[in-house]
C-alpha cells in the first residue's frame, strides 16, 4: 500500500473554522477537542496543549468484484478501496492539523458510514484533537508531518512518561470473501463436533494480511513498535461471507533512554 496524495484542498469553510483555534498577537486561539475533561488535564500534565478538532472526510464508491462461490480468496480491489479511503480522510485531517501547526493529532477515531444514496458509496471520516508541544519542541515525524495516534489521553500520558513518542496511526486492510460449504459437506458435519478447516484457513490467513500490512507500515516509518492494536472485523454491506478485517494501532519510538513507569499518582486522583 502507498500513501495516496491529497486530491482537493480543505474547503473554505473549514479553513474559517480552522482560523478560530489559530494563535495570534492576542494569543491563543479558541480551541475545540472531542476529549473527555481527564484527557485534556492528562494531555497538559505531558506537556501539550490542545490547539483544535480536526478531521478530514472521503465519500467513496466502493466498486463490484466477482468472486465466485466456491473459493476462498482476497478480493483485491475492495482492499485497495476501503484503504485509499481512509487514507484520503486521514490525510485531510492532518492536512487541517498542519493550518493550526500543529506537532500531531490525539485520540484519532476512524469511521465508516452508510447513507441512503447508494448502497456502494460509503463516508470514510478521521477526527481527532490536535495538539502542540509546550516547549516549542518538535515531535512532529521525520517526514515533518504531524504524529497521529489512537491512544486515549492516558495512554498518551503514560507514553510520553516512558520516553516514547507516537509517530504515526498505521493500519493494514484485507476484504476477503470466504467460500461456501457444499451441502454434502453440511449434513455429514450436521451431527458431529469438529473444526471446520477450511473456514478457519480463511479467516486466520486475512486476520495475517491485515497484520501483516500494518506491520510494513510500521516498518517503513522507522518505529520500534505497534501499541494499542485493534483487529476489527467487519462485512459492511457484502453479506456474511465477505468481510473486511482492520489492524489499527499506533507506531511509536524511543525518545530518551530511561524507559522507566512513572508511579501513576496523578492519573489514580483523576480517575478517581
Amino acid at each position: 500500500m502507498t500513501q495516496v496524495e491529497l486530491t482537493t484542498g480543505l474547503p473554505p469553510d473549514a479553513l474559517r473554522r480552522l482560523s478560530d483555534s489559530e494563535e495570534g498577537a492576542a494569543g491563543p486561539g479558541l480551541f475545540t477537542s472531542d476529549l473527555s475533561v481527564n484527557e485534556f488535564l492528562l494531555i497538559k500534565e505531558a506537556g501539550f496543549r490542545p490547539r483544535g478538532l480536526v478531521f478530514g472526510s472521503s465519500i467513496y464508491h466502493i466498486g463490484y468484484q466477482r468472486r465466485g462461490v466456491w473459493k476462498s480468496r482476497e478480493l483485491g480491489s475492495l482492499t485497495q478501496a476501503m484503504y485509499t479511503a481512509r487514507e484520503l480522510a486521514m490525510t485531510r485531517m492532518e492536512e487541517e492539523a498542519n493550518v493550526l501547526s500543529a506537532d500531531g493529532v490525539v485520540a484519532v477515531r476512524l469511521t465508516v458510514n452508510f447513507y441512503d444514496w447508494g448502497r456502494h458509496s460509503a463516508e470514510f471520516i478521521a477526527i481527532g484533537t490536535a495538539v502542540s508541544r509546550d516547549d516549542r519542541s518538535s515531535w512532529r515525524t521525520p517526514a515533518g508531518k504531524p504524529f497521529t495516534s489512537d491512544l486515549s489521553g492516558q495512554d498518551f500520558w503514560t507514553l510520553v512518561q516512558t520516553g516514547y513518542a507516537p509517530i504515526a496511526l498505521v493500519l493494514g486492510t484485507c476484504v476477503y470473501h470466504v467460500s461456501y460449504r457444499g451441502v454434502g459437506a453440511t449434513a455429514r458435519m450436521a451431527m458431529r463436533n469438529a473444526e471446520l478447516p477450511h473456514f478457519t484457513q480463511a479467516l486466520y490467513e486475512a486476520r495475517e494480511l491485515a497484520m501483516t500490512r500494518m506491520q510494513e507500515e510500521g516498518r517503513a516509518l522507522g518505529a520500534e513498535g505497534i501499541v494499542g492494536v485493534q483487529l476489527i472485523e467487519k462485512s459492511h454491506f457484502w453479506g456474511s461471507h465477505v468481510i473486511e478485517f482492520l489492524a489499527i494501532g499506533t507506531a511509536v519510538r524511543p525518545i530518551r533512554q530511561d524507559h522507566v513507569i512513572p508511579q501513576p499518582t496523578m492519573m489514580m486522583t483523576l480517575d478517581s
